[in-house]
């Protein structure tokens, strides 16, 4: 018997909605929330810095779906903006359309299927920072509301991405199981 997750009627929903566009103030200033993330983490890992210190003046456009995001490599090791114009030497575009199929890859810790374009020297830092750079949340927590709360929360939400994780890897499960008995009883 094919089963169905009780939840898909919520990805169908959400597929046939059309994506509204943000004003462009809007994109920039999370773009730029997003720089300052990034750098704000990189600048915890010196050896990603040094690498992409080689990489310097080196442009990456990463897209899913119609959002793009151009970034600039400097010669700090850091990221900025790039300019509208600037022709990508890398491009990432992240190939699954389905934001919950994204966010259960990354509960699963897969990463999620990529179309990689461009320069390969680039490519291969970019992947070796997206396997080595870590953000330690809980270090920077633990400076605004203290060690032992920070652990708390920290603990918590490893708890609960830990139980998304098996309710999404259960979910993928039984997917698997259904259009395999659908395969079956065709």
């Amino acid at each position: 018997m094919a089963t169905q997750s009780p939840f898909s009627f919520v990805e169908d929903f959400f597929k046939s909605l059309p994506v509204p566009t943000p004003p462009a103030w809007a994109i920039d200033e999370t773009h730029r929330k997003c720089v300052l993330v990034l750098n704000h983490v990189l600048m915890q890992e010196p050896q990603a810095m040094q690498r992409l210190v080689r990489q310097s003046g080196r442009v990456v456009l990463a897209q899913w779906r119609s959002f793009t995001f151009k970034l600039l490599v400097t010669p700090a090791g850091l990221l900025d903006l790039a300019d509208e114009g600037a022709t990508p030497d890398l491009t990432l575009v992240l190939t699954e359309e389905s934001p919950f199929a994204l966010v259960q890859s990354l509960f699963q810790g897969t990463k999620p299927p990529v179309r990689i374009e461009g320069d390969v020297q680039l490519a291969a830092e970019v992947n070796w920072l997206a396997d080595n750079v870590r953000w330690d949340v809980e270090e920077d927590l633990s400076r605004i509301v203290g060690d032992a709360p920070s652990h708390m929360l920290v603990e918590a939400g490893r708890k609960i991405s830990g139980a998304l994780r098996d309710f999404l890897g259960q979910k993928a499960k039984d997917k698997t199981a259904s259009e395999a008995n659908t395969g079956n009883a065709a």
